[in-house]
């Protein structure tokens, strides 16, 4: 009877330190393995992504527009604006430009 309580007692040490063993090796690693663990589910992630993005985007992306031969001015006329002063005519905008200091 007694070597039965000696193995079970032995056994129950050894689970101990088996337990703290693991806890301080995942302690001390922990940044190691949230790092791998990390890695692997954004590869997954973006494998899965970009294997689903085929059918998904399929015919929604629309074709691209050819480019014009000529343009336009870089800013337009203005209604009724004369040619020599911009803004003439147009209310709200001064047809001349005086001192920024009103003295």
């Amino acid at each position: 009877m007694q070597k039965v309580v000696n193995v079970i007692a032995l056994l129950s040490g050894l689970v101990s330190f088996s337990i703290l063993g693991g806890g301080a090796y995942l302690y001390i690693q922990k940044d190691a393995l949230i790092e791998s663990a990390t890695k692997a589910a954004t590869e997954a992630a973006t494998e899965a992504v970009v294997g689903a993005l085929p059918g998904l985007v399929g015919g929604l992306m629309p074709s691209v527009p050819e480019l014009p031969g000529a343009t336009g001015g870089a800013i337009p006329a203005l209604p009724g604006a004369g040619a020599a002063v911009p803004g003439a005519g147009v209310p709200g905008v001064p047809s001349a430009t005086g001192s920024v200091l009103p003295f």
